[in-house]
């Protein structure tokens, strides 16, 4: 009996840690506030279409290495898919399929003609040469390639994926398509198509968020104290945003430690000496922990590192007035609750990192017009986006009376319903 009951705790806890039973669980209880009918929750539990590849790479010792990857369609009963490919040793078919729903909401909150796709790669990027990685994106290219294109699925850059993987894999597809096809792809380099703003469009979202959440808690940017896990892309352009603001960024963090300084941390100092993966904190030797960093005293966090940060162990030690979410699941379904019972303010993630869709949105734009917008106009595009997105969510959520994240979870299912339904498909 102690035994069964060991176990049944085991699963109990897996099943809180499922990133996609977590999703699942609200997109229904979405779905149930809106008045929807089961059969709309059996179309989007899980994406349309999910295809498994495997992808064989010569390496630079002369072996041949095959690698898994996967690719998820969410729904395109809106429009084409849209989302991201990562490159990770930690990637799993539940995983992409979750993000692909995300995709699929965060298009939904700031309303863009997309549905949800994801795709990933089971490898560690770190420990591959150039010409490997290169081989990889270009053999992912050409195993994925009957299922995308400008008008199906549109592939962009995610956790270890940056600009020059986007363009390799532009050139693949490219070739197999027999001309220039530079709207199969977004988050390239300017020279091929790419769009100003791209590269930091997540942290500026987030960054809208934070503004727009201090706003509503009466917390003045300048002077602020913020937490930021994670220094990568989003982290760390995110810290550079806070930083110029006149924030105090007291903490920071990578894979290897966190950084704290009650005075603030020198943000310019700590980014000319990060490596290519964002890592920083090995080269200081009073460093705490990333669990200790989630609980230092501050007035916004911004966990921008990777899921199931915060949960029903240490959301009782949060100190934050504000927790806005730059990474995907951050935060459990136990841990939501606790926060909101504790009125803190959480912007969920499919609401604050949906930046970077509307920005690759704006490059897909771009590339199917022709004509390419300058910065300002990019800028100027991306915020009032995102102030309508924001301001769309948390009145639903105070008119409602509930949590930001079900509300944001009730504003993005709701146009993909919506278009399933006119189609006649449900």
């Amino acid at each position: 009996m102690v035994a069964d009951k060991a176990a049944d705790s085991g699963n109990e806890n897996n099943d809180k840690l499922d990133v996609l039973k977590s999703t699942q669980t609200v997109v229904s209880n979405a779905l149930d506030k809106l008045g929807y009918p089961k059969e709309v929750f059996d179309l989007l539990k899980e994406p349309v279409r999910m295809m498994t590849v495997r992808i064989p790479v010569r390496m630079d010792d002369g072996s041949i290495k095959i690698f898994t990857g996967y690719r998820a369609q969410h729904n395109d009963a809106v429009g084409p898919t849209k989302g991201g490919v990562r490159f990770h040793p930690n990637v799993t078919e539940k995983e992409v399929k979750a993000l692909s729903i995300w995709m699929s909401l965060k298009a939904g909150i700031v309303d863009l003609p997309y549905g949800g796709g994801k795709g990933g790669i089971l490898c560690d990027p770190r420990e591959m040469s150039f010409r490997e990685l290169e081989g990889l994106s270009r053999g992912y290219v050409r195993a994925i390639s009957q299922i995308v294109g400008p008008n199906k699925d549109i592939p962009a850059p995610d956790v270890f994926t940056n600009s020059q993987i986007m363009a390799w894999m532009m050139d693949e597809y490219s070739r197999i398509d027999e001309f220039n096809n530079p709207g199969f792809i977004t988050g390239k380099p300017l020279v091929l198509g790419g769009s100003h703003g791209r590269e930091s469009a997540t942290a500026k979202g987030v960054t809208i968020c934070i503004d727009e959440a201090a706003k509503k808690k009466g917390i003045n940017i300048e002077g602020a104290r913020v937490v930021i896990q994670g220094f990568g892309n989003a982290g760390s352009f995110l810290a550079k945003f806070m930083y110029d603001a006149g924030a105090k960024v007291i903490g920071i963090s990578d894979a290897q430690g966190a950084l704290h300084d009650p005075e603030g941390l020198d943000v310019e100092y700590l980014l000319d000496r990060r490596d290519s993966f964002g890592t920083v904190t090995n080269l200081f030797k009073n460093t705490i922990t990333n669990e200790e960093l989630l609980e230092l005293d501050c007035d916004i966090l911004v966990p921008a590192a990777i899921e199931n940060q915060i949960t029903e162990d240490n959301a009782h030690n949060i100190k934050a007035s504000i927790v806005v979410e730059a990474a995907n699941g951050p935060t459990t379904m136990e841990g939501t609750r606790i926060l909101s019972e504790r009125d803190i303010l959480l912007v969920p993630d499919v609401l604050a990192s949906a930046g970077g869709v509307t920005v690759s949105y704006f490059e897909w734009v771009q590339n199917n017009q022709g004509y390419y917008w300058s910065e300002e106009e990019v800028e100027e595009k991306l915020h009032k986006v995102m102030v309508k997105g924001f301001n769309t969510v948390y009145n639903t959520a105070d008119t409602r009376r509930i949590d930001m994240r079900l509300a944001a979870y009730m504003v993005g299912v709701r146009k993909m319903a919506e278009a399933a339904r006119f189609r006649g498909w449900i």
